[in-house]
């Protein structure tokens, strides 16, 4: 008889964990690019990773600056090139590891290598020291204000593990190099990898040991990640019930969703950007210019400026989901102001004058390298913009790749007119100057494909990164966003807008870096 009771009870118990278990079937346009927590500072990578591994500090979906691995943080009072950070005792690794300030240090040394694609964002991080084994000093090249805003996406890795499975150095995406870390995850985060197969899916379940199960919601108790690139498959697999989640919703396929019986959608101001880049150096990749560049001519650049009508893409591509834009910084983000955020009257006969004036009557031909899964409407706003610079002679050729392909011709400067998005996980103006507009380097101007490279711009990038008198740095970011946007280099087209659609059961947190963040979502 007590036999039977105990067996009764143990079934009870495991009926009762698999009523209580939930899984989030979270779909988007395109996959991780990596596991690896260094080798690429793109959207998509950096939020699956979220719900594995951790940083030092967390930004909550609110906005605000929360503890993750790091319980508190102060800059040093005698010294303001020391920030100390107090970590979090007692928590583990996944494969049961304890977390350390060894790891904090190897980790940020990691981040910060020639291959890592997250020294730019840490790049005045001048060294990494344990003062004891829950207590790191970070030292600066020089005050840094805002050095805990910058910290949210450097991950921390165990250096046991790193060690024991050869990945110490950071995986080359770029060069198609794959790694034990490029499809493994041994994280403090509050999931595991349970599974990953590249561009099909990505599965996740709960960490039992997670040290914040009491303070986050943690109701989902597994993850699995499905990219699914087009539109109206994502759209299917939503409204069937095949997924429950899904962020690059189609703008056009907004008010189906939200009139659909158990569905609905969540929107907000979106901490994105997306413009075109332009070669301003000596000669052209392509086109029919041989021996110079038209793009060198800041009539050209303004022509193509103001050829642009952000408002028809706004209206027509974009299902009115979008702020036509005239800088690469959203209204949120620490330097943005209203008057620096204007941009020129779509005018095609003006256009037409600037490109006369430039001896380009005629027009040229060059090739515009857009992706077709990164951004909401990439392609389409692509195709609507070739279209607009045919008005003034401009007969651009579109060619349209997956993220995967396109950010390597990017990055490996093989493109004269480009695409992109930008998101500024710091809410500060000193991110875009270092990655965007800075002179390209090793640490400085990864992202800048352009070519442009101004050296009071340099100067004064990593001058604000220093300066602590807040009204004179407000002041110095007023007076280099004017120098660039005088230069157009970049042509901004819009602010995102940012919509998620998911099933009715799912209470998600929302968050305006489109960073999902699955241990703050509740089941509804």
């Amino acid at each position: 008889m007590k036999k039977t009771m105990l067996m009764a009870t143990a079934m009870s118990l495991v009926l009762g964990t698999a009523a209580s278990a939930e899984t989030l079937k979270w779909a988007r346009a395109g996959d991780a690019l990596t596991l690896d927590p260094h080798a690429q500072n793109e959207g998509v990578t950096i939020a699956v990773m979220h719900q594995m591994m951790e940083p030092l500090i967390l930004r909550a979906p609110d906005g605000n600056l929360a503890p993750a691995l790091a319980t508190e943080w102060s800059v040093n009072p005698e010294n303001p090139e020391v920030w100390n950070f107090k970590l979090r005792e007692g928590v583990k690794f996944h494969d049961g590891a304890d977390f350390t300030a060894e790891d904090v240090v190897f980790s940020f040394e990691r981040a910060l290598s020639e291959e890592s694609d997250m020294k730019g964002i840490i790049s005045s991080v001048a060294s990494v020291e344990a003062v004891n084994d829950y207590e790191v000093n970070i030292i600066t090249n020089g005050p840094n204000p805002i050095l805990p805003a910058t910290l949210p996406n450097i991950f921390v890795i165990d250096k046991g593990w790193a060690e024991a499975n050869n990945v110490v150095d950071v995986q080359d995406v770029e060069g198609g190099e794959e790694t034990y870390a490029s499809q493994n995850v041994n994280g403090t985060g509050p999931y595991k990898l349970v599974s990953r197969e590249n561009d099909v899916k990505t599965v996740m379940t709960i960490n039992e040991e997670y040290w914040g199960a009491d303070e986050f919601a943690m109701e989902f108790t597994d993850i699995e990640f499905t990219p699914i690139q087009n539109q109206a498959t994502r759209m299917a697999a939503l409204l069937s019930g095949e997924v429950d989640f899904i962020q690059d919703v189609p703008v056009q396929d907004l008010e189906r969703i939200k009139t659909t019986d158990g569905k609905k959608v969540l929107t907000a101001p979106q901490n994105r950007v997306i413009f075109f880049g332009l070669n301003v150096s000596d000669e052209l990749l392509g086109g029919n210019v041989d021996g110079k560049n038209p793009l060198t001519d800041v009539k050209v650049r303004q022509a193509m400026n103001m050829a642009i009508n952000r408002e028809a893409i706004q209206q027509v591509v974009m299902r009115g989901q979008s702020q036509p834009a005239g800088m690469i910084a959203p209204p949120f983000v620490q330097g943005w102001t209203e008057e620096l955020d204007s941009y020129p009257e779509w005018d095609v006969a003006a256009a037409k004058a600037l490109m006369e004036e430039a001896g380009y009557g005629d027009g040229f031909s060059i090739t515009l390298n857009c992706p077709n899964d990164r951004y909401i409407n990439d392609e389409a706003i692509c195709q609507a913009s070739v279209g607009m610079l045919a008005q003034i002679g401009i007969d651009v050729n579109l060619e349209a790749l997956p993220k995967a392909q396109h950010f390597p011709v990017v990055n490996g400067l093989e493109s004269d007119f480009y695409m992109l998005g930008w998101g500024i996980p710091s809410y500060d103006s000193e991110y875009i100057f270092n990655f965007l507009y800075h002179t390209k380097g090793d640490l400085f101007g990864t992202w800048n494909a352009t070519r442009y490279s101004n050296a009071k711009i340099d100067e004064m990038t990593q001058a604000i990164a220093q300066e602590v008198d807040l009204e004179k740095r407000d002041g110095m970011v007023a007076e280099m966003w004017q120098i660039v946007k005088d230069d157009v280099v970049y042509l901004p087209i819009h602010h995102q807008v940012l919509n998620w659609a998911m099933d009715g059961k799912v209470g998600a947190a929302m968050d305006s870096d489109d960073q999902v963040k699955v241990k703050y979502f509740t089941v509804d």
